[in-house]
């Protein structure tokens, strides 16, 4: 299904160092101020602690979170929890209160709106067990990483491998740099948006190099710059009608739903925009640098002795 019917090659190849120099530039503004402000862990992460509370009727979000304000916990997590009756609130470690008297606390504010919530459960998360979670979400993060590289190396050739991996480091680092930048909150469905932009920018490169060895077969007069412009310019359809839906959803879930999905929604919508950018005008130059010929792609012929012997 092509609804975006583009008949010349559009030449992106040609402008390619100036891409890759905005590229560099917004790469390594993410690096500084990751580097200098940091990223601005959740809960998750930092440990604190876990409440589960019940109201009798469905449990007024926002009030919650007004009450939690007035006690000068901000910076708080508060959701629905498996039903409109009941609310889950995360709440960052502090050091001068405890945990059973940080609960007790809270339990009074919230009595003030509604006598009859009920406390359910509390849980302390430890600064431990968040130090484990960044290690294991780093230990991801590579085996992804590594994963690709193979995935790419045995499906087309290394030098694909490699520039999809620089790629998506690329859109991985600057969705971190956002989140630093703007001190967003980097929670556990942070991390999962971050994954899954991952595989959803290696998706977008497989197609646009699907086309590029598919070029090398068809066009036997075109250079390597010509044949990947064209396969990025044959995809531009697709890209736009695959990326637009899940846009949409994506927005969907940023608008409309509520606190708990808005930072999963924000680094997904991140993700998308220079997961596109990326594949198309990071990977592919890249790939041209490294030297990608019509030999790497095609088959070795074997050679056959007089007899019809291999």
């Amino acid at each position: 299904m092509e609804f975006f019917k583009i008949r010349k090659d559009i030449p992106f190849m040609r402008h390619a160092l100036a891409f890759n120099v905005i590229s560099g530039v917004t790469f390594l503004l993410a690096v500084f101020f990751l580097i200098t402000k940091g990223l601005n862990f959740g809960v998750d992460f930092t440990g604190g602690t876990v409440m589960e509370i019940n109201y009798r009727q469905a449990a007024d979000v926002p009030q919650i979170r007004d009450s939690l304000a007035k006690l000068g916990y901000r910076d708080v997590a508060v959701q629905n929890f498996g039903t409109s009756h009941d609310v889950l609130i995360r709440l960052p470690l502090r050091k001068e209160t405890s945990s059973a008297k940080l609960s007790e606390t809270v339990m009074e504010s919230l009595r003030q709106g509604d006598p009859t919530v009920e406390l359910r459960r509390t849980e302390f998360v430890g600064p431990q067990v968040g130090r484990e979670l960044v290690e294991n979400g780093a230990l991801a993060l590579l085996f992804v990483s590594i994963g690709i590289v193979l995935y790419l190396w045995f499906r087309f050739e290394w030098k694909f491998g490699v520039a999809t991996i620089i790629a998506n480091l690329h859109d991985v680092v600057i969705i971190l740099g956002f989140f630093a930048f703007f001190q967003w909150e980097f929670s556990l469905t942070v991390l999962a948006a971050v994954l899954a932009i991952f595989g959803y920018s290696v998706n977008e490169s497989v197609v646009v190099f699907d086309r590029v060895r598919e070029n090398f077969r068809k066009l036997r007069k075109h250079t390597v710059p010509q044949i990947i412009d064209n396969a990025i310019t044959r995809t531009i359809s697709r890209t736009i009608i695959t990326h637009g839906s899940t846009q949409m959803a994506v927005l969907a879930m940023l608008f409309l739903g509520g606190e708990t999905l808005h930072y999963f929604a924000l680094a997904l919508t991140i993700g998308i925009m220079f997961g596109i950018y990326s594949s198309a005008l990071v990977a592919s130059p890249i790939v041209m640098w490294l030297g990608v010929s019509r030999e790497d792609l095609m088959p070795v012929k074997k050679e056959t002795l007089e007899d019809g012997r291999p």
